[in-house]
């Protein structure tokens, strides 16, 4: 039989790491599985193949004599207790068409589902193809929150792929977030383990306040006089009105920190950003005759000063 590049097969270089095959596998079984290419024999066999491929790259020890012996990787055994030269043994068996190994030259890929290859290598579990498992497509889906729905833990249902699924929302999710619902994707294959469902999250901002991660940002109009003599005001927050104090002679653009009144942390219970308040300064209008009087007469007293 011809040699199988598996590498070639998932995409992929001799360098890949174990979790850039994995990944490789995944996209590529996303992209050809059954369910989403229904009566397209090509799909299918691509499928197979990719999954012939993985089944040996994705096994350290596998891919190791793969990679030394290439299609005889399983006799490396025999080979390195013999000390064999695998190289010189391919030239021998092209020249020998009786060598004990002769199986293995010339002949086409057959265009059954799983190469000659596979099935020396796999026995019965090549050849019993009904019982090989595939693992479900994954399935991804969006959710749309706003900002103060996302203050708080819920429950929320879903409807992906014609089925109702109801979750639970952690207080504290991100926007552009993704979280894993495990099981809940395609079904696999001759009793294979579904897929996975991923969840992005898209939150608007519904509020006065900017989040940056889990701190909330807000300016807050303060009034000349309380900005000029110090006092007390009510300031919103997600979690309702705090009363705080603002010192006298404070400043346009004076900025405040209430601690523990930002956004609440993902997944961790009671513990919370913090809230930065900006002062802008409101300068009165419309003066009554008596108001623009008192405000000449400060000046004055100012400027004799």
């Amino acid at each position: 039989m011809d040699y199988i590049d598996y590498y070639k097969t998932l995409g992929i270089t001799k360098s890949a790491t174990e979790a850039e095959i994995k990944k490789a596998y995944r996209k590529l079984a996303r992209k050809y599985h059954p369910d989403l290419n229904p009566n397209d024999k090509e799909a299918e066999h691509k499928f197979k193949e990719i999954n012939e491929a993985n089944e040996v790259l994705s096994n350290p020890e596998n891919r190791k004599k793969y990679d030394k012996y290439g299609k005889d990787w399983k006799h490396a055994e025999e080979f390195e207790k013999a000390g064999y030269d695998p190289n010189q043994q391919q030239r021998s068996r092209q020249q020998q068409s009786n060598s004990d190994y002769s199986d293995y030259s010339g002949g086409d890929f057959s265009g059954s589902d799983f190469s000659d290859f596979f099935n020396s290598m796999y026995g019965s579990r090549g050849s019993s193809r009904s019982q090989t498992k595939y693992r479900g497509q994954d399935f991804n889906a969006e959710l749309q929150l706003d900002l103060t729905s996302a203050y708080t833990t819920h429950k929320q249902n879903l409807t992906v792929n014609g089925k109702n699924i109801r979750i639970t929302i952690p207080a504290g999710v991100e926007n552009g977030q993704i979280i894993k619902i495990p099981g809940h994707g395609g079904p696999g294959a001759n009793g294979g383990p579904n897929g996975d469902l991923y969840i992005t999250f898209i939150i608007a901002n519904n509020s006065d306040f900017k989040r940056e991660g889990n701190n909330l940002y807000a300016d807050v109009d303060l009034d000349l006089y309380t900005a000029v003599l110090g006092g007390e005001i009510f300031v919103n927050t997600l979690d309702g009105k705090v009363k705080i104090k603002v010192s006298p002679e404070t400043q346009p653009g004076t900025k405040v920190k209430l601690k523990g009144k930002g956004f609440p942390l993902y997944k961790k219970e009671n513990q919370f950003g913090d809230l930065y308040i900006t002062y802008t300064i409101k300068i009165p209008t419309k003066l009554s005759e008596k108001e623009r009087q008192l405000f000449e007469e400060l000046s004055k007293i100012r400027n004799h000063e």
